[in-house]
């Protein structure tokens, strides 16, 4: 084939074919960051799981309160679609009893004090949050000043205990605090009830739930003994003294510590993690 003079080669246009091909596919692939990238925060409180799904805007030299996010308005408390509130099991907010399920989290901020707010809307788009019919539960807080500014808004947990936490907002100087509790004695319970069987495993468990949570130790006692029923061994005989000791039954409990001592000889977590303490309860 005759090339005509000054026309590049088919070697030459294949080649600027593909670099610019290479070209757009590379800025159709290119990345940059959000202005208010997605976030995510998760926490086990008890036995129940709640996490809040959300995006995090940054100050950027801004006026946030009273400007960015204007007062006493409803806000969608983030950026982009909906702040979520997602809750495994049922959970109080604030004063509120709330199913478990999937929320939308909005606020109205205030000079003074916060409205707090869950709507059942939890699939929607900025502002449309804020339908009052839609509203499951509220509360009322006041904020509080941060120690250090924090340029980008987020959610944490704090102050957690078996039975509840803090879910903190914080941004620019301000720190918004929302208490959640949970009902995790009745949820160990039922779960406890639910599986106990016929082992003697499952009965020690219960009856070491309700010794170290402060429960009802009469029934801890009758797991403990059910446990000792279906299997005797020194861990349910040492758990037997504990629940004895604390109902102030001393020669109860020295008895049982006695007889976890005699049926733990040999047993190498015995002599590991408990002998001293054995020991020392039999006395």
């Amino acid at each position: 084939m005759r090339m005509l003079k000054g026309c590049p080669s088919f070697a030459t246009l294949s080649i600027a074919l593909s670099l610019a091909l290479g070209s757009l596919a590379h800025g159709q692939g290119i990345e940059t960051p959000q202005p208010s990238p997605h976030a995510k925060v998760e926490q086990r409180i008890g036995l129940t799981d709640i996490a809040i799904d959300y995006s995090s805007p940054a100050i950027k030299g801004r006026k946030v309160w009273g400007d960015l996010v204007p007062y006493d308005k409803p806000w969608r408390t983030g950026a982009n679609s909906a702040t979520k509130l997602i809750a495994g099991k049922d959970f109080t907010f604030g004063d509120a009893k709330v199913k478990a399920g999937t929320y939308s989290l909005y606020t109205v901020p205030g000079k003074t004090s916060w409205t707090v707010i869950l709507g059942s809307n939890a699939d929607v788009w900025g502002t449309e949050v804020a339908d009052k019919e839609k509203v499951v539960a509220q509360t009322t807080v006041k904020p509080t000043a941060l120690a250090q500014p924090r340029e980008r808004m987020a959610f944490l947990f704090s102050d957690m205990t078996d039975a509840g936490a803090n879910l903190d907002l914080e941004w620019e100087k301000v720190r918004v605090r929302i208490p959640i509790t949970v009902d995790t004695k009745n949820q160990a319970m039922a779960s406890i009830e639910k599986t106990l069987g016929d082992a003697w495993r499952p009965y020690q468990t219960g009856a070491r739930y309700l010794l170290e949570s402060g429960g009802d130790l009469d029934k801890a006692l009758s797991y403990i003994d059910k446990s000792i029923a279906v299997q005797a061994n020194w861990q349910n005989h040492w758990m037997r003294s504990q629940i004895l000791a604390k109902k102030g039954m001393k020669a109860e409990a020295r008895a049982a510590a006695q007889e976890a001592q005699k049926l733990g000889a040999g047993n190498q977590n015995y002599e590991n993690f408990a002998k001293a303490d054995i020991e020392k309860a039999a006395k």
